[in-house]
This record gives C-alpha cells, sequence and structure tokens, in this order.
C-alpha cells in the first residue's frame, strides 16, 4: 500500500497508516515533506524547538529533524510499539522524501478523512517548513 501525504494531516494520516500496519499490510508513505501540521505557526515551531532542548543531547528521548523520520515517529507512537506485534508491524513501514524511482508508476492512495481540506481554519504549516525550523541539514 503506497499513501502520498501531501497535503495530509499528520495525525490523521498516521492513525490510518498505524492502522493498515496493525492489519499486516505494508505502508510505504511518500511525500512526507508535504505533510501538514494544524496550529499557528510559531505555536507549532516554538513547541518543537522546546521539545529538542528539554534533555541532556546525550539521553533519551530522540527527536528526528529528517521529515521522513519525523512522519515514521509519529505512526511509532500509534502502534503498541512495546509488544511483539507493534515491534513487526513497525518493521512494515516506509517514509520516502518525495517519491522514489521504484514507486513512480505506482498508484499512489490518498486518504480522504485526513485532507487538510478538513481544517476549519487556514492555520496549519508544513513538516518541511517545521524541519527547517529545528534544523534539518
Amino acid at each position: 500500500m503506497i499513501i502520498d501525504a501531501k497535503d495530509m494531516i499528520l495525525g490523521r494520516l498516521s492513525s490510518y497508516a498505524a492502522k493498515q500496519l496493525l492489519l499486516g499490510n505494508k505502508v510505504d508513505v511518500i511525500n512526507c515533506e508535504e505533510c501538514v501540521i494544524s496550529g499557528r505557526k510559531h505555536a507549532i515551531i516554538n513547541e518543537y524547538i522546546k521539545r529538542l532542548h528539554r534533555k541532556a543531547p546525550t539521553k533519551a528521548p530522540y527527536f528526528y529533524r529528517r521529515p521522513d523520520m519525523l512522519v515514521k515517529r509519529t505512526i511509532r507512537g500509534m502502534i503498541p510499539f512495546k509488544r511483539a506485534r507493534g515491534r513487526d508491524a513497525y518493521k512494515n513501514i516506509k517514509c520516502h522524501i518525495g517519491v522514489p524511482e521504484n514507486l513512480k508508476n505506482e498508484k499512489a492512495l490518498s486518504v480522504e478523512s485526513a485532507g487538510a481540506e478538513k481544517l476549519h481554519s487556514a492555520d496549519y504549516l508544513k513538516i518541511k517548513d517545521v524541519c527547517r525550523a529545528v534544523g534539518v541539514k
């Protein structure tokens, strides 16, 4: 199963992908950098920056700065990762920045219930902007 994350709400997309993983499907998420988070721009960025500087850099938790890893970590938070069933499901997820060559000719699924047009306000921020603000290289 291939899911196109372009203009999709991160939380809704993640919960759909997590459900598919727990059902036993292999999931590829493409265009992770185009996914959106709802809320005011400065509030979202400040929250992620504060989350990065919570503890000493050598201690957990580690927060990813790359868009594909950030989406993958969000999906991980929605599966029971501490159990064997969740760890096995997590092995079946792959997140990509853009569209990789081997998936160019495949049909990508767009989740109807996760679209950014469902947001009542126009306040949202793309994942690539959040990652750029927290220091992606």
